[in-house]
């Protein structure tokens, strides 16, 4: 079931930066956020620029091969999954996935579709399209009444 949704046109990596830094205002809590798109979309991009707005400093290297990677942003844990090369969902259960799923911490999941259905409802879920060379279109829709909470700060 989805909820309420805002369009936005990115029409360059500028614009992924200050949304990124706008939703980062509201994930200090804690959530869970789907990133869903093509190669090239943009998802480790706009990640890298949500963990750098919480306070990262320093390289944001795509899990890819790792699945996960974890940073400790003041009393926020983050977790940024990128789930392209995982063969099955079971193999989630071997690394102890619903632990990662605390209230109170943040999950960005790259290719969650592939996390099919051990994953927890998002309370956002990111739809990324690729316009041109620059220019992305991001589909923001809310999952879960945190997730409306978090869309309203979006103008």
């Amino acid at each position: 079931m989805s909820g309420p949704f805002r369009q936005i046109e990115l029409s360059d990596e500028i614009a992924t930066k200050t949304l990124a830094k706008t939703l980062a205002l509201s994930c200090r809590q804690g959530a869970v956020i789907y990133l869903h798109g093509d190669l090239g979309a943009g998802k480790t991009t706009f990640s890298r620029y949500l963990l750098q707005a919480l306070g990262h400093q320093g390289n944001v290297k795509s899990p890819t091969y790792t699945l996960v990677e974890s940073y400790q942003l003041g009393t926020l844990a983050v977790f940024h999954f990128d789930l392209y090369r995982l063969h099955d969902p079971e193999e989630l259960e071997f690394m102890g996935i619903r632990d990662y799923f605390a209230p109170e911490h943040l999950c960005l999941v790259e290719w969650p579709e592939r996390g099919q259905p051990l994953l927890p409802v998002p309370d956002l879920d990111l739809q990324l399209k690729i316009t041109s060379a620059e220019a992305r279109q991001l589909q923001i829709t809310a999952m879960t009444p945190r997730g409306a909470a978090m869309l309203e700060l979006i103008a």
